[in-house]
């Protein structure tokens, strides 16, 4: 990964889509809005002219022997930021999950409502984004769809944190663990894809939970009255792109 893109990259891991441009605003509605984010700055040109971009609907799957991830989860969210594209909890340092015979580093973890994935078709209330780094700078994003039924556990305990403004953050007073977030099944789809953010870097990994956990109505009533509105980037075209499963 050249070296430019490698700073624009870092700066999303951390601020998890703050804009990297003071005069550059981009959004999920009106004059930033998705369809307009390759125009706002020449660094989000990925945006509008990549060709391997997420997020995707998942769907004509490729029968594959992907190897289980290795989860060493050993750390917790650390504070939870309310950055004003979604709420992020950034994450201790030391936890890893190994794919494909390479390691990479748990950064933080935010959510999206709607889905920003579609799984055939199908669009889920919430879907969380888990982000890794490897130490060459190779990138992970694991995500989780959540549907509406018991609430949980783990997501309560983060939300009475949740900042209602943003720019806001919040220490965690209650342990969150990442893998409390992810479901007991293991099984997983994945494909090539980039960041949902400008910049829009390309050269994820991403991995594409298969089962989905729940969370209560009122939870996700809770995430989108603090967004104020949907914070999903539509799905982009698969193109030549495979979806292993």
């Amino acid at each position: 990964m050249k070296k430019a893109c490698w700073s624009l990259t870092v700066a999303f891991i951390f601020a998890a889509g703050s804009s990297l441009a003071a005069d550059v605003h981009w959004s999920y509605t009106g004059d930033g809005a998705p369809d307009q984010w390759g125009e706002l700055e020449p660094a989000y040109e990925m945006c509008a002219k990549g060709v391997n971009q997420s997020p995707i609907n998942l769907t004509g799957f490729v029968e594959a022997e992907l190897e289980p991830i290795t989860f060493h989860y050993t750390g917790l969210a650390t504070e939870v930021v309310n950055n004003g594209h979604s709420i992020q909890a950034n994450y201790t340092s030391g936890s890893t999950m190994e794919m494909a015979g390479k390691i990479f580093e748990l950064k933080q973890f935010h959510f999206h409502s709607p889905s920003e994935n579609a799984i055939n078709g199908e669009s889920f209330p919430m879907e969380a984004h888990f982000v890794h780094v490897a130490q060459d700078g190779s990138l992970a994003v694991l995500a989780v769809m959540y549907r509406i039924g018991e609430e949980n556990e783990a997501m309560a305990r983060l939300w009475k944190q949740m900042p209602a403004e943003a720019g806001q953050q919040a220490a965690m007073a209650s342990q969150v663990r990442a893998d409390d977030l992810m479901p007991e099944n293991r099984d997983y789809y994945r494909f090539n894809g980039s960041l949902t953010t400008p910049p829009c870097t390309e050269g994820v990994f991403w991995l594409v939970m298969k089962e989905p956990m729940t969370i209560s109505q009122k939870q996700l009533d809770e995430f989108t009255h603090v967004m104020h509105h949907p914070n999903n980037r539509p799905v982009q075209p698969v193109n030549a792109r495979p979806i292993l499963q």
